[in-house]
């Protein structure tokens, strides 16, 4: 059987390297076939219809080159056995490097996560847990990270995510962490207490809020429903344009519209795919206090990956007794000793008495990386409790 699976790879690389080959000019041709400022309509169009059939077949061979990570592993496997998200982080790396326009930096990794995605999907979608219901900037971050070909899952709250994740219902999740106007997603941090998941990946998300509802104008509004996160960030514009009206925190902004779809004199707050989707007015567009608003989501997932590049670790710690002089000193000098850059920290109640914590602290580099793997044997010499959390690709874009 063996012999015979051999075979089979070994045929099957043969007839795609020799199809490469037969392409290997194909980036030169298409620089060569450009026609000059000038020519008539047709002959362009006539041009883009070559270098739309070359970049078919070029898509067409990555393919097969994907099918073969696959047969030569294993024939049975699933999509989440080949997913690396190191090596995706390379690819989009390496595409950003050698982009020279005119197509934006922003438009090329779409463009280059959405050809990975569906080579990806060839075995099978993976499966991702998310924040919903349909239409939360959760789903939006989903689709940045993974690309359009994958089954998303709506979840109703965060620990539902991780649950599905953990049953192997779903093979990743992705969840808030911080918002960089109103910081830390506490609920997603005290999930990682009991939780045995790993973080796989980050996403950073621009965010823009939009007003909408049913009503026309402002005066017919009563309530205005979304996530608090999404409250808190709006919170300015709404003290100034609706002093007078109800604030209503829900488990979701699609939520919130939902609500606004379906109750009198609601009005929520949302991205403006939700005012699509729930066939609301937009009422007022782009209403967050601070023009750079961005939240940043965690891929998690049930392994750890192998390093990128550029990495970010994420680590669970305490000591004894954290209300000692000096305690959160002793954690964190060997960081400063082996010259790891600290982030981010938080401290969050322990769970195991009052008045004692926990601190989750994000580092650059990954564990293998040598300084990082010294800094935090030392650490946990020093630590009661010590966990890692996860090692992944800072965010590209």
């Amino acid at each position: 059987m063996k012999a015979k699976k051999n075979q089979r790879v070994s045929k099957a690389k043969a007839r795609t390297k020799a199809k490469a080959a037969s392409t290997e000019a194909a980036p030169q041709e298409l620089v060569m076939t450009a026609t000059p400022a000038g020519s008539g309509l047709g002959s362009i169009r006539e041009n883009i219809d070559a270098i739309d059939a070359r970049i078919h077949s070029l898509l067409n061979e990555r393919a097969r080159f994907a099918q073969l990570v696959g047969i030569s592993k294993s024939a049975k496997g699933k999509a989440v056995d080949y997913y690396r998200p190191e090596r995706e982080a390379e690819v989009l790396r390496m595409a950003l490097k050698r982009n020279q326009g005119p197509l934006r930096d922003e438009e090329i990794a779409r463009l280059f996560r959405e050809i990975m995605s569906a080579c990806l999907a060839q075995q099978e979608p993976l499966k991702v847990a998310f924040l919903g219901p349909e239409g939360t900037f959760t789903q939006a971050a989903v689709l940045k990270h993974f690309g359009s070909s994958v089954r998303a899952l709506p979840l109703a709250a965060i620990d539902e995510i991780f649950h599905e994740v953990e049953g192997g219902v779903a093979d990743f999740g992705v969840v808030p962490i911080e918002n960089s106007t109103e910081g830390t997603v506490n609920h997603t941090l005290d999930m990682f207490l009991s939780s045995g998941l790993k973080i796989c990946g980050e996403v950073e998300l621009r965010v823009s809020h939009y007003l909408m509802g049913n009503m026309s104008s402002f005066e017919a509004i009563k309530r205005v429903c979304a996530h608090p996160q999404a409250l808190a960030q709006c919170r300015a514009w709404l003290d100034d344009q609706l002093p007078e009206v109800e604030r209503v925190g829900v488990s979701s902004n699609a939520e919130g519209a939902r609500r606004a779809r379906d109750e009198h004199g609601t009005a929520g707050i949302a991205g403006r795919a939700a005012a699509e989707i729930y066939a609301l007015n937009v009422l007022a567009n782009e209403i967050e206090d601070r023009p750079d608003n961005t939240t940043r989501f965690l891929v998690v997932g049930r392994k750890l990956f192998s390093a990128s590049g550029a990495d970010r670790t994420t680590l669970l710690v305490s000591t004894s007794d954290t209300d000692d002089a000096g305690a959160l000193f002793q954690l964190l000098e060997p960081l400063a000793q082996h010259r790891v850059n600290m982030t981010r920290i938080e401290s969050r109640p322990s769970r195991r008495r009052k008045w004692d914590y926990v601190f989750f602290i994000d580092i650059e580099g990954h564990v293998s990386d040598p300084p990082v793997a010294n800094a935090l044997a030392a650490l946990e010499s020093r630590a009661s409790l010590f966990k890692i959390l996860g090692s992944y690709p800072r965010a590209v874009l």
